[in-house]
């Protein structure tokens, strides 16, 4: 803290004070009271100086407790400065807030602190500039909680938190520390020998009242008592130890004996005097105090050599003469001893009457409920200190847990620091054998007076011998074993002293568990100083400690595999990056192939149907998506680079039923489509435009043929992986590492700004491919859309509309097929349908449950009602909000609305299916030469179900029907081609097999 000094009025005259430097402000006893740091104030001082040496007047402080006094003067320009500074408390907290260092903050909380019950006020301990791991700065000793009691052990409140406080509210409302401004005048000796009886005891009741520092109310109690009995002198002795205890002090439970808290108190002596006095330890039952508190009697003794009990050796220390003796015991609310008060030597040499034990009993009921609230109350102060002991070792445990060294170098340095030994040992257990040890780790108190022991970062191993039928039995057992001395215990192998120089006496041994209760460690403390035994109340420290070290390594041990484990993830990584980019020579390829026009490939209609097209032809159709749209020139994409990527995207696309490279080419088709008939690319922008494209490709990269409730269900690492949109977020991890692999950087030459903004956009994109997102975001743009505001083309320059309205597009592209003509969505249904049973099926065989209807196999004769329903509850409302946009979309919503009723159709003749079976059955043997005659004449079959302006004769195929009816797929293709360069090709239906057998060379539907 700093120490207040006179105002320098020369300096103050050369320098005025807004200008005056940091030192001199702190050191000014003005400001020092404004930031509280513990100086008269000048209503206290008067407002000026008063006469006196040195030309200022030593005042009392007015900190708490009382322990300090500054020397401190004003003169009238300081006084003006307060005065300000009171007037103006805004410019002193921001002054204050902007420039005080941490050294006075941490000043102005010493000095704001509770006063302490020892000798003066706290002094922060100076710690060495190191890590903190080899110099704990230790804030009291575990020996020091002793006075207040037990230590409380763990206990578990109703949430399952640890904790030392009592779940009992008895002791928690303890009353606050006065400050010694509201603490009542004592009077003189003189004016209380002035008052009667009744007076009197009122007076020296409140004199007690508010004490709560136990020493000073003893010492005032036995002040008192004199005054009450006209004693010479008085001694106080106050009960330690539990009932039940055992027969020394050092033994657990503790005995219970008697402590002298004051010893031969007269009416002049102080307190501070007194507390250089020596403890005196009475055992209980021994002598007259130790009578008297075993008895709870009184005992009024008129001549003390005559009483055998009383111990003359005590006058032969002392010096004095014991003649008459009043010994009494003082009880708490419930009838408990807890001290024993005396008075020696009743003036005139008279012997104390009954009225005497009258008054003294009368007064000690009082001084019973001082004792205990004051008793309670430093058992309050003791454990907010042992909370904030338990509180810095978690912040030291759990601030770095880099490595297991560090870590228990911490533990051992701030172990050995708070109990106070000789040695401290954590001994890790081996997994495989719990009763042998993998790494033994020792610290000895002389460690820290080492040179290097600021820069060490990892403690001392296997220096000492290891006593291992104690620590064995402890990792074996679990139990705490506390040894008052080592060799009296048959566990103790006295071998490991030999040729060491060094004595095991004292030992105490606890498992360290994790968070699971599995044993993961041991730790021994060895030798407490000063011969002292260890106690429950380091047991229950040590307990604490092992709770907070077993977290901290168990997390320790955690980290370093999870730093394995992401190397060895990074390792994996790069191979699979490696063997998920297309080879060169595939790139170099496809960079030698001819793209051929956006109309060659028709790549404007809505209508497209890529059926015909060859893998190779896919990949040029999106090569001259991408240079239409002018992204490979505005964003200086390197062409072979675009090419090897184009390659990996598809190389990442699984061989599954539908969600494979195709649909992800027909979404990136509708959207190159939607852009360019529209005119939207106006509105996104450039940017945009290129992070939904690249969205397309990849938005089901990596899809296994199941969604995300089977994700869910299954308990997939996906799953566990991604809580919301599993399979769209794995999608875009995927896209973003093919994006990342060398030689598929086709953002490489992008701006940092521009970069960031299309992984953004690329990112919500690919999210709202899930349903979920579409419903939660549909209301909102179905608003948006019919607004009277849409024509309006600021409507779109606010980011949220526009974000919407990408999302939307979204859904609509991959969506798409639900608006093309007939026999294409009657393809990309049944591929959906036979998707949808494989999942229904491995939900039915490996994870035993029932399928809903849209993925049950035995529900399939609902599939066309239940198509019905997915339009009419999921599409028409998206496609008619775009045909409300643009007129250019209206040709969707049409094919939408018609190949609703071919789904009706469909149901239709599914619930006439067995009158139509019956029929056929009965003319089977008229119509079998016609249905051959039929079958052979490819020019005769004609679909029923054509939709307008689409020429019967461009949709002629071949058909085999049997008797089940069913969705079917019809396989256009002019040659034939393997199922890898073409997956949609060769599908076979579940009952029906449709194949094109001619086809006009480009010629497709643009209308229903």
């Amino acid at each position: 803290m700093f120490a207040p000094r006179k105002c320098d009025t020369s300096a103050r005259k050369k320098k005025p004070l807004n200008n005056a430097p940091w030192h001199y402000l702190m050191n000014c006893p003005l400001i020092r009271k404004c930031f509280g740091l513990q100086v008269h104030s000048i209503e206290q001082g008067g407002g000026m100086p008063r006469a006196g040496a040195g030309g200022g007047a030593s005042a009392p402080s007015s900190a708490a407790g009382g322990r300090r006094s500054a020397a401190c003067c004003y003169d009238a320009e300081c006084a003006r400065t307060e005065a300000w500074l009171d007037e103006h408390q805004d410019f002193v907290h921001d002054y204050f807030l902007r420039k005080a260092t941490r050294q006075v903050v941490d000043a102005w909380l010493v000095s704001h602190a509770t006063p302490p019950c020892g000798d003066g006020p706290p002094h922060p301990s100076p710690s060495r500039g190191s890590s903190g791991a080899t110099t704990p700065v230790r804030k009291i000793s575990a020996h020091e909680f002793e006075r207040g009691g037990l230590l409380k052990p763990i206990v578990n409140t109703i949430d399952g938190t640890p904790t030392f406080l009592s779940v009992s509210g008895g002791a928690s409302n303890t009353p606050a520390a006065p400050t010694p401004a509201t603490r009542p005048h004592r009077r003189s000796r003189h004016e209380l020998r002035q008052l009667d009886e009744k007076e009197l005891i009122f007076e020296l009741v409140k004199d007690i009242c508010n004490e709560l520092d136990i020493r000073s109310l003893c010492h005032k109690i036995l002040q008192n008592v004199s005054i009450l009995l006209n004693a010479d002198r008085g001694s106080l002795f106050l009960v330690q130890g539990e009932k039940g205890g055992g027969c020394t002090p050092h033994t657990t439970p503790r005995a219970r004996c008697l402590v002298s808290k004051l010893f031969d108190v007269c009416p002049r002596s102080t307190l501070r005097e007194m507390e250089r006095k020596e403890e005196i330890r009475v055992p209980w039952g021994t002598g007259i105090v130790g009578y008297v508190a075993e008895s709870g009697e009184p005992v009024n003794i008129p001549d003390a050599y005559k009483d055998e009990r009383f111990n003359h050796d005590i006058d032969v220390l002392t010096g004095y003469k014991t003649r008459t003796l009043l010994c009494m015991p003082i009880k708490d609310f419930n009838g408990d001893v807890i001290g024993v008060a005396q008075v020696i030597n009743k003036q005139n040499d008279c012997p104390f009457t009954p009225n005497d034990e009258q008054v003294f009993a009368g007064y000690l009921q009082f001084c019973g409920i001082g004792l205990r609230n004051a008793q309670l109350y430093e058992r309050s102060q003791l454990e907010v200190k042992r909370n904030q002991v338990l509180l810095d070792l978690a912040r030291m445990i759990f601030e770095e847990q880099s490595t297991i060294e560090h870590m228990v170098l911490r533990i051992l340095t701030h172990t050995q620091s708070l109990i106070q030994c000789q040695r401290v040992q954590v001994l890790l257990v081996h997994e495989a054998s719990k009763g042998s040890f993998s790494r033994v780790f020792d610290f000895e108190a002389n460690d820290l007076s080492v040179e290097d022991s600021d820069s060490r970062t990892s403690p001392f191993e296997s220096r000492f011998p290891i006593n291992i039928g104690i620590t064995g039995y402890v990792a074996t057992t679990g139990e705490t074993v506390t040894i008052p001395n080592a060799y009296d215990d048959e566990r103790f192998d006295a071998s490991v002293d030999e040729g060491t120089g060094f004595k095991h006496t004292t030992i105490l041994c606890m498992a360290i568990k994790n968070s699971s209760g599995q044993i993961i460690g041991v730790i021994q403390l060895i030798n407490k100083f000063d011969g002292l035994l260890f106690t429950k109340n380091d047991e229950n420290f040590v307990e604490a400690f092992a709770i907070f070290c077993g977290m901290g390594i168990h997390n320790t041990h955690m980290y370093e595999k999870a730093i394995t484990a992401m190397a060895k993830q990074s390792v994996t990584l790069d191979v699979l990056s490696y063997h998920a980019s297309a080879s060169m020579d595939d790139a170099q390829r496809l960079r030698c192939l001819r793209v051929p026009s956006s109309a060659h490939f028709q790549l404007h209609d809505l209508a497209f149907d890529d059926i015909e097209m060859s893998d190779d032809e896919t990949l040029t159709a999106c090569l001259r998506m991408f240079l239409d749209l002018d992204f490979v020139e505005r964003f200086h994409i390197d062409y072979s680079v675009l090419c090897r990527w184009l390659l990996s995207v598809k190389k990442n696309y699984r061989n599954v039923t539908y969600h494979n490279w195709r649909h992800a080419f027909n979404v990136a088709q509708m959207m190159f489509s939607i852009l360019t008939v529209t005119q939207w690319w106006k509105i996104f922008g450039e940017i945009e435009c290129l992070a939904l494209m690249i969205g397309c490709l990849c938005h089901d990269l990596d899809h296994r043929g199941t969604n995300n409730s089977f994700q869910i269900k299954a308990s997939s690492p996906l799953a566990q992986l991604y809580s919301t949109s599993t399979m769209e977020h794995h999608h875009f991890d995927q896209c973003l590492m093919i994006l990342n692999s060398p030689g598929n950087q086709i953002l490489l030459n992008l701006s940092p700004e521009d970069y960031e903004r299309v992984i953004k956009v690329l990112e919500d994109a690919i999210l709202s491919t899930d349903l979920a997102v579409y419903f939660r975001k549909r209301g909102e743009f179905l608003n948006l859309a019919t607004s009277d505001d849409i024509n309006d083309p600021e409507i779109w320059v606010t980011e949220g509309n526009r974000s919407l309205l990408r999302a939307m597009t979204m859904t609509v592209c991959d969506l798409a097929a639900i608006s093309k003509p007939w026999l294409v969505e009657e393809r990309v249904a049944s591929l959906v349908t036979r998707e949808f049973f494989q999942q229904g099926d491995i939900e039915r065989q490996e994870l035993k449950i029932t399928p809903i209807d849209l993925m049950n196999r035995e529900k399939e004769d609902q599939l066309p009602m239940m198509q019905v329903g997915f339009i009419d509850s999921i599409c028409l409302p998206i496609y008619e909000s775009f045909a409300h946009l643009s007129q250019n979309l209206e040709p969707m919503v049409q094919r939408v609305r018609f190949n609703r009723q071919q789904w009706i159709r469909l149901s239709d003749e599914g619930s006439r299916k067995p009158e139509l079976e019956a029929i056929q059955d009965s003319s089977a043997l008229n119509n079998e030469d016609t249905s051959r005659e039929s079958i052979s004449s490819p020019s005769s079959v004609v679909s029923s179900s054509s939709p307008p302006n689409v020429p019967s004769e461009d949709i002629k195929y071949s058909s085999e029907i049997d008797d089940k009816t069913s969705l079917s797929p019809p396989n256009h293709t002019e040659r034939m081609r393997t199922p890898e360069e073409n997956p949609i090709v060769g599908v076979v239906g579940n009952d029906r097999t449709i194949s094109i057998v001619t086809r006009r060379e480009n010629k497709h539907s643009h209308d229903i």
